[in-house]
């Protein structure tokens, strides 16, 4: 390694992040550039260990453990250290096609699998990672790739996300000629309008979108598979169908006064928002604005924070975040070791800016939802909840149990929905006649295909709702067994 000392000598650098007192009043960015001084130290922190679980991109107790596109990280760590920005870039793009994406919103299981991190804080992998694609842009490094030979052989690839643009990437540079469809009227899928642009700002995407366009993939928008175009038709016009429409059913909260105004699934929040800003800068008034309200966002995880976090740039009154799961340990438990994914409290941008605002943490855990009060006028004004204990049932699985005497209401004007999702959409593996798993994602085989042969499946589609990192690497999976089987038995590109 550039430094073998250099983990002893240098700590963690904290996130470089705007003060949240500023960023709240804009959608730019929160991330600024990091000195290349602080990066070259911080790669230095990279301990030559003699097993990396970094990138071992392994399930441990059904959580990532290292990271799911094998990224050589110490390699290009090393790299960083000596200053060889050029040549790290090189080593990162061998296994990822959108590290701007992961180094920006990726959980980031390498660092919870970082072996630093059993004594000290773990390397700042997801940091240096998307500092050298950054720099790689700035450079000039970052070139259309088409491919020197086209095939003739056509593929459709359903669905523009994480896992859709990861397989047309990998399946257009071995020659085929691929077309990509998406429902909505920009290509990116969650990339584009499930998150917020502050968090993935949406020039970022469309440069992306962009170089895949100059290789020679051809994106239709505005088009939904199984609604303008019978997904039946896909097979008949095309050698190949890949199905990466994502886990897009959202779980919803069935209780009395669910039919309330006043009351989002937070995706339709944040998917309006982004539309709005991106097409009007909000003047089109196309989006449900927190402005004024008491809000209160049920659920955790991502989309959640998502939802606090463009609540308070609307200028929500007040914000609560209600999670049904008791608060997790400041420090791994005991039966969470390393290098599982650490299930710790973390406070991410969205907390940190409530707290900055009004003094506290918005959220409060171990709290059910039993029903919404209605205004009299068919409007939400507040949420009877109470709290509850997780304890083992007769069946020795774990379950909420209600605190008797623990009943209260929150008041709330806009309430946020964010569950998470429950599976693909049906039509079109319906149209298809493709099967679902037990859980009602659509099933595939050990090559991603399909019981349709022709037909393969990548991302949240097949693998339910999961991180960016997992679809990306099953798109170029999915790929890889799709060159296989139009090249009978042979394929040019790495898994």
């Amino acid at each position: 390694m550039g430094k073998v000392t250099g983990f002893m000598e240098y700590r963690r650098e904290p996130q470089h992040d705007r003060a949240p007192a500023e960023r709240v009043k804009d959608w730019k960015e929160m991330h600024p550039p990091v000195a290349e001084k602080t990066l070259r130290e911080q790669g230095a922190r990279c301990m030559d260990c003699g097993i990396p679980f970094c990138h071992t991109g392994k399930l441990l107790a059904g959580m990532a453990s290292g990271c799911p596109v094998n990224n050589l990280i110490p390699e290009w760590n090393d790299l960083v250290c000596e200053g060889q920005w050029e040549e790290a870039y090189i080593r990162l793009a061998k296994t990822n096609n959108f590290p701007e994406f992961t180094g920006r919103v990726c959980p980031a299981p390498c660092e919870g699998s970082c072996t630093l991190g059993i004594i000290d804080p773990p390397v700042t992998i997801k940091l240096i990672e998307c500092e050298i694609v950054d720099r790689a842009f700035a450079a000039g490094l970052v070139k259309p790739q088409p491919p020197p030979v086209r095939t003739g052989k056509r593929v459709a690839v359903v669905g523009s996300g994480p896992a859709g643009l990861a397989c047309a990437q990998q399946l257009n540079r071995a020659g085929h000629l691929v077309t990509v469809f998406e429902r909505a009227d920009r290509v990116g899928g969650l990339l584009m309008y499930g998150i917020p642009n502050m968090k993935l700002d949406k020039a970022i995407v469309d440069r992306r979108v962009k170089q895949l366009a100059d290789e020679g993939v051809r994106f239709v928008t505005g088009t939904e598979i199984g609604k303008h175009i019978p997904a039946d038709r896909l097979p008949k016009e095309y050698d190949s169908v890949v199905l990466c429409g994502g886990a897009t059913q959202a779980r919803d909260l069935p209780v009395e006064g669910r039919n309330l105004k006043g009351i989002h699934l937070a995706m339709d929040f944040l998917t309006a928002n982004t539309k709005s800003l991106l097409d009007s800068n909000h003047a089109d008034g196309q989006f449900v604005s927190a402005k004024g309200k008491a809000v209160v966002v049920i659920g955790g995880g991502d989309t959640g924070t998502d939802c606090v976090g463009t609540s308070i740039r609307h200028g929500a009154k007040s914000l609560t975040q209600l999670e049904i799961l008791p608060r997790p340990p400041d420090e791994r438990a005991a039966d969470n070791p390393w290098p599982q994914w650490p299930k710790i409290f973390r406070v991410d941008y969205g907390q940190e800016e409530a707290k900055v605002l009004w003094g506290k943490d918005p959220r409060d855990f171990a709290i059910l939802t039993k029903r919404f009060v209605d205004d009299g006028k068919g409007n939400v004004k507040a949420l009877e909840v109470v709290r509850v204990e997780w304890k083992k049932g007769a069946d020795g699985r774990f379950g909420p149990q209600e605190v008797p005497g623990t009943q209260r209401t929150i008041p709330a004007d806009l309430v946020l929905l964010a569950l998470g999702f429950t599976g693909p959409e049906r039509p079109v593996p319906q149209q298809l006649g493709v099967r679902l798993d037990d859980r009602g994602n659509v099933w595939t085989d050990e090559n991603k295909m399909t019981n349709v042969p022709g037909i393969f499946a990548a991302g949240d589609m097949s693998r339910g709702q999961s991180l960016i990192v997992w679809a990306i690497r099953e798109g170029r999976q999915a790929a890889q067994a799709v060159d296989r089987w139009l090249e009978y038995g042979e394929t040019v590109l790495p898994p």
